[in-house]
């Protein structure tokens, strides 16, 4: 009687703030759409629209595959090749400063919070900053979008694999430090088994990033499906643009399949 009693008083309080938190975000949401500038629609923007969806609706079938030149399968496992150098690159580039980061792997807060830091120093810096950096650096091309996915991801998967090696269970390390074990013995035998298969899921789930990203970075010159797609947009060629979108679509829809499924056997 008495926790009934209890939870009817505080009810009220934690309802008292619900008005005020309703009005805020009204507020908010008003003074967002407020600043956006609305000078009507253009009187070509049916014509636009009929010629967009008749193109996405009959996509150019000859473009899948193009004996001289360059196609959709071509500019697609471009794209799939980018992702996975750029995860990779993340990856393995990743897991120092994970460890670096993570506060049970440190003497000092002092050590992990400027790992954090830095993470996130990375992480400010969207993926198509990064590509424009590097096709300057490098030049246009697939490698300047292998790099800008590969240096971004650091700051995502550095954190992940971060929080992953501070919520692993200390027991077995600290038997292995009772036993007597090396670090590297610590590090193969107590810390890798616990934080792998995180490790990996969350490499998969960026990877479904990267693929996506990988797709638009094209369109500023840093190779794959993006390049074909922005010609396309320009010279208004809908129905090269309704057949690159389609594949687009069903190639993140089969590495999301697969990814989802790989991710549950491992979690």
């Amino acid at each position: 009687m008495t926790h009934s009693w209890q939870d009817k008083v505080k009810k009220p309080k934690r309802n008292r703030y619900r008005p005020l938190i309703y009005v805020l975000l009204a507020l908010i949401y008003v003074w967002a759409f407020a600043g956006i500038p609305f000078e009507g629609i253009k009187e070509t923007a049916g014509q636009v629209t009929k010629a967009i969806f008749s193109g996405i609706f009959s996509p150019d079938w000859d473009y899948v595959y193009l004996p001289d030149g360059e196609d959709l399968l071509r500019g697609l496992l471009d794209t799939l090749a980018i992702s996975i150098l750029g995860t990779v690159v993340s990856t393995v580039l990743c897991v120092p400063f994970a460890f670096w980061a993570a506060v049970n792997m440190s003497r000092s807060r002092w050590i992990s919070g400027s790992g954090k830091m830095l993470l996130s120093f990375i992480r400010t810096f969207p993926e198509i900053v990064m590509a424009l950096l590097f096709i300057k650096a490098v030049g246009p091309g697939s490698f300047a979008g292998v790099l800008a996915l590969g240096l971004h991801s650091i700051g995502m998967l550095g954190k992940l694999f971060a929080d992953e090696v501070e919520n692993m269970d200390t027991g077995p390390t600290e038997a292995l430090i009772a036993a007597g074990a090396t670090r590297l013995q610590i590090l193969w035998f107590a810390v890798l088994p616990q934080v792998l298969p995180g490790f990996l899921s969350y490499t998969l789930y960026r990877f479904e990033i990267n693929l996506r990203s990988a797709s638009i970075l094209g369109i500023i010159g840093a190779g794959g499906i993006g390049t074909p797609l922005i010609f396309a947009l320009s010279s208004r060629n809908w129905d090269r643009v309704g057949i690159i979108l389609l594949g687009i679509i069903v190639m993140i829809t089969l590495i999301d399949l697969i990814s989802g499924a790989i991710r549950k056997k491992l979690v």
